[in-house]
């Protein structure tokens, strides 16, 4: 099997760590839209930026009616692939004079509303992985995925977990078709949490509105 590991470092940039363009969606989701947009062929690119936006949903539900959500979610994946994704998308694309505006703030219903530590838009990503012919591409978005899985799981347990274990899980939730490249090193927990705390102290931080100078 291919070495994935030096694949996936060649998608990550060092900026990300610090600068995500939607910092709530997390490194990983970001990482998953670099990935799309290297993908050649258009429907199976189209297949991948759909399951992007139901994992966005995942981890960040919207409030409203579903059209209105569905779009700003389209529209915030557009944004984070800086407006390059072309791509066959229930919506128009956002206009690019629109990248340099502050994105909107985002909706944050109790968290309780989830379902598991993975939830159904796991399982569909799974599913839309197992459909890619085998070869580096799907390998590297194994990797991505098992990196979206520990970071559910650590957000909603915050306990110690093995990637030997979100690798068992991605096995077993795949029926055996998705296996991480050996010697694959997921993100670390203390990177996840870390990122973890950052929106969780952003989330309880009162929003204050400046005061315009006279």
């Amino acid at each position: 099997m291919a070495d994935a590991s030096i694949n996936f470092d060649a998608l990550s940039y060092n900026s990300m760590r610090d600068d995500l363009v939607i910092p709530e969606y997390g490194r990983s989701i970001h990482q998953m839209v670099e990935h799309c947009l290297t993908i050649a062929d258009k429907a199976e690119r189209s297949k991948c930026a759909a399951a992007i936006v139901s994992v966005m949903g995942s981890v960040v539900p919207q409030e409203g009616e579903k059209e209105g959500a569905d779009l700003k979610l389209w529209n915030q994946l557009h944004v984070m692939a800086r407006y390059e994704l072309d791509v066959d998308a229930p919506y128009p694309k956002p206009e690019p004079a629109e990248k340099d505006s502050a994105p909107a703030e985002m909706d944050y219903p109790n968290a309780q509303s989830r379902v598991g530590h993975f939830g159904k838009t796991t399982l569909d990503l799974i599913e839309a992985a197992k459909a890619m012919p085998e070869g580096e591409e799907k390998n590297i978005l194994v990797v991505k995925l098992a990196n979206l899985m520990k970071r559910h799981f650590l957000t909603w347990n915050r306990n110690t977990v093995e990637d030997a274990v979100i690798a068992e899980e991605l096995k077993t939730k795949s029926g055996g078709a998705l296996v991480l490249p050996e010697g694959t090193e997921l993100e670390s927990q203390a990177d996840i949490l870390r990122s973890v705390r950052k929106t969780s102290d952003a989330l309880a931080r009162p929003h204050k509105k400046k005061k315009r100078r006279r």
